[in-house]
C-alpha cells in the first residue's frame, strides 16, 4: 500500500481557539488553547508556549494552511514567528462560537454584579444588595455589556447607572489621620472642601499632645486624593491608616 505524504505547509489541529488579524489585505491566524488567550491578554500568562498550540501562523487554521514567509514579511516587516504571534494574541480578533460568546458575556455580567453588590449599599440602611436585584436592576435598565472591557471597568459604569433607579452608593472607607498640629487647621479646611462634594465624614477628633487624630469616613474613589492631601500638607510628616475598608452593616437589603 502506497504511503500518504501530507503537504508540508498543512497542520491539522483539533480544539482549537483560533485568533484571526487581517493586515496587508490578507488574513493571519493562530492557533491557541482556549483557557490561555485571555489569561495571556490579562497579564496572568506569560510563557508564550503556554498559550500557542503550535509555534506557527497559518492563513486558514481549521484548513491547516501555513502563512508563506514572503506574505508575512509584507505584513509585519519580519518573519520571526514568536513576534507576529504576540501581535496578533494582542491586536487580533478570538474567534468563538455563539454558544461560547453568549457564555462568556452571562459569565462578564455575572461578574460585574458581584463587584457591584460587594462595593456598595444602600445609603439609607448601609446593608449591601445581593447579586441577584443588582442582576435584574441592571436588565431593568437595558445596561449592554461591553465584552472587550474589564469587569472592575463596567461596575463603575453600573453604578453611576443603577444611583438613577435605585438607592445606592459606594461603601465608605474608614480611615485614621493622624497629623502634626500646626497643619490640622488646613487641612481639616481641606477635607470640609472635599465633603461638599463627596459627602466625607468626620466622625471624631481627638488630640494627643501636638498632634491631631481624625477618624472619617470617605469614599473610596477619593482615597488617593486624601492621601495626597496628608501627605503633601505634612510634607510626609503625616500618617494614613486605613481602619475599615467597607462601612456595611450585617445581613442583606432588601427590595419590597
Amino acid at each position: 500500500m502506497p504511503k500518504i505524504f501530507t503537504p508540508t505547509n498543512q497542520i491539522r489541529l483539533t480544539n482549537v481557539a483560533v485568533v484571526r488579524m487581517k493586515k496587508s489585505g490578507r488574513r493571519f491566524e493562530i492557533a491557541c488553547y482556549k483557557n490561555k488567550v485571555l489569561s495571556w491578554r490579562s497579564g496572568a500568562e506569560k510563557d508564550l508556549d503556554e498559550v500557542l498550540q503550535t509555534a506557527a501562523v497559518f492563513s486558514n487554521v481549521s484548513k491547516g494552511e501555513i502563512a508563506k514567509k514572503d506574505e508575512l514579511q509584507k505584513a509585519f516587516g519580519t518573519d520571526d514567528l514568536p513576534k507576529i504571534c504576540q501581535e496578533i494574541l494582542a491586536k487580533g480578533e478570538l474567534q468563538v462560537s455563539e454558544r461560547e460568546r453568549q457564555d462568556q458575556l452571562d459569565s462578564l455580567f455575572k461578574e460585574i454584579a458581584t463587584i457591584v453588590a460587594e462595593k456598595c449599599v444602600n445609603p439609607e440602611t448601609k446593608r449591601p444588595y445581593p447579586v441577584s436585584i443588582i442582576e435584574k436592576s441592571m436588565k431593568d435598565n437595558h445596561y449592554s455589556i461591553k465584552s472587550h472591557r474589564k469587569a472592575k471597568q463596567q461596575a463603575l459604569d453600573v453604578i453611576r447607572l443603577l444611583k438613577e433607579t435605585i438607592p445606592l452608593e459606594r461603601a465608605k472607607m474608614r480611615l485614621k489621620l493622624v497629623v502634626p498640629g500646626i497643619e490640622s487647621k488646613h487641612l481639616k479646611q481641606r477635607l470640609a472642601k472635599l465633603s461638599s462634594t463627596s459627602e466625607t465624614v468626620i466622625e471624631r477628633e481627638e488630640w494627643e499632645g501636638e498632634q491631631l487624630t481624625l477618624t472619617c469616613l470617605i469614599d473610596p474613589g477619593h482615597f488617593r486624593e486624601i492621601d495626597d492631601i496628608v501627605r503633601t500638607d505634612t510634607k510626609g510628616s503625616g500618617t494614613i491608616e486605613v481602619l475599615n475598608l467597607k462601612e456595611m452593616k450585617e445581613g442583606e437589603e432588601i427590595l419590597e
